[in-house]
């Protein structure tokens, strides 16, 4: 069986860390897909609010709208793990941008490790006329930065 491979990029524009509920557990005692997704949707909300926006957009900027989503699975996530979520905006377009997330799950003392890479589809959309906008000039400036070691090493401090 063919795989989808995601390559995302090396810099992070913002990790965070969000535990793994008892909800979030399926039959097989584990994270579940639709949970994973439901947890990146809120490392999302938090990767927007970091930057000053809201999925809804406000009257400076419009809101988004997710055009596709994909996961790769490379470990089971448990309860009383964390994850972290390394977030990555890219591969910026007219009207949207990529926004990946490379999940690792931590806990105690242990190395942590990879449970997924995902990807979502981010498109500008202005939700009164029910159409989709052109990248805001700000969003447009943030995703054109110099992506080199020397930013991520920046951006990390």
């Amino acid at each position: 069986m063919t795989r989808i491979k995601l390559d995302p990029p090396k810099w992070i524009d913002l990790q965070i860390e969000l535990a793994i509920r008892v909800t979030d557990l399926n039959y097989g005692a584990h994270l579940g897909n639709m949970e994973l997704l439901g947890l990146l949707h809120e490392a999302r909300v938090q990767y927007l609010a970091h930057y000053g926006n809201t999925e809804l957009g406000d009257a400076q900027t419009p809101g988004i709208i997710l055009n596709d989503v994909a996961i790769t699975f490379h470990s089971e996530g448990f309860l009383g793990e964390k994850l972290s979520i390394a977030m990555t905006a890219a591969e910026p377009w007219r009207a949207g941008y990529v926004l990946y997330y490379v999940v690792h799950a931590v806990k105690d003392n242990a190395p942590p490790r990879l449970v997924a890479v995902a990807r979502t589809g981010i498109t500008f959309f202005d939700y009164a006329s029910r159409k989709l906008q052109n990248m805001p000039k700000a969003w447009a400036d943030r995703l054109n930065i110099d992506r080199t070691e020397e930013h991520e090493k920046i951006s990390q401090q």
